[in-house]
């Protein structure tokens, strides 16, 4: 399979070693804000590039064609133009805050702890997410997709507030710390006990691996996807 880099930053560079020792081919190795390439050599494009151009990024993948999953966080106002196009171009498109197989697991321990919690008003939710300094975006993608989690399955909830309290408000620590694995946290705290789970990546192989896994399995395919698609959770 021939494979399009749009980013090749770290998590770009990890993504070429897993694919190539899968068996594939990098045809194109983007730098993260160069928008001048051709994309019609590729078999797929994984997209970990920048917000300000990741959906052009999306948008020339699907207008020619290519199927294309991105890993990029903080361009989701333009999703649903996104979504549109695909459509539109009756192309394939996977999006995902993250692409680890166990990130994935974990959004859906999360979402079925928010169940089983939804009654029980003793317990407060918080969530805290660290990242290295180089992160642009705060609070991270996954932790914005666990917090939909909750949100989605606790009516106590209608929302989620950075580094603040309010009411029915779903408070999110972001902190950025030099050279520190990526960890997401949620708490559930009451005047009892307290009931936490969390989720600490080691390195960037297991993301790298998830986006190569993902872009083997959209091949092919026709629609908007997610990674629970790729792993039949759901």
């Amino acid at each position: 399979m021939n494979i399009a880099l749009l980013g090749y930053g770290r998590m770009g560079q990890t993504i070429e070693q897993i694919a190539i020792k899968r068996g594939h081919n990098i045809v194109l190795k983007v730098d993260k804000d160069d928008t001048d390439y051709d994309i019609t050599k590729a078999d797929v494009a994984i997209d970990f590039s920048i917000p300000n151009v990741a959906f052009n990024n999306i948008s020339n993948c699907l207008n020619n064609n290519i199927p294309v999953i991105s890993g990029t966080t903080g361009w989701l106002d333009n999703y649903d133009n996104a979504v549109a196009l695909c459509e539109e171009k009756k192309g394939a498109f996977i999006y995902a805050s993250n692409f680890s197989l166990g990130v994935n697991i974990f959004f859906e321990l999360n979402k079925t702890l928010a169940k089983m919690m939804s009654t029980l008003e003793q317990y407060n939710v918080s969530m805290e997410e660290i990242h290295h300094t180089k992160k642009l975006d705060a609070p991270s993608g996954t932790a914005i997709t666990l917090a939909e989690g909750i949100i989605n399955n606790n009516p106590h909830y209608d929302g989620w507030m950075l580094d603040d309290k309010a009411d029915k408000k779903l408070p999110i620590v972001a902190k950025r710390i030099e050279d520190v694995p990526g960890t997401h946290t949620v708490t559930y705290q009451s005047e009892v006990d307290t009931i936490t789970i969390d989720h600490v990546a080691h390195n960037r192989q297991g993301f790298a691996l998830g986006a190569v896994i993902a872009s083997e399995w959209i091949v092919g395919k026709t629609g908007v996807f997610t990674m629970n698609d790729v792993l039949n959770i759901g």
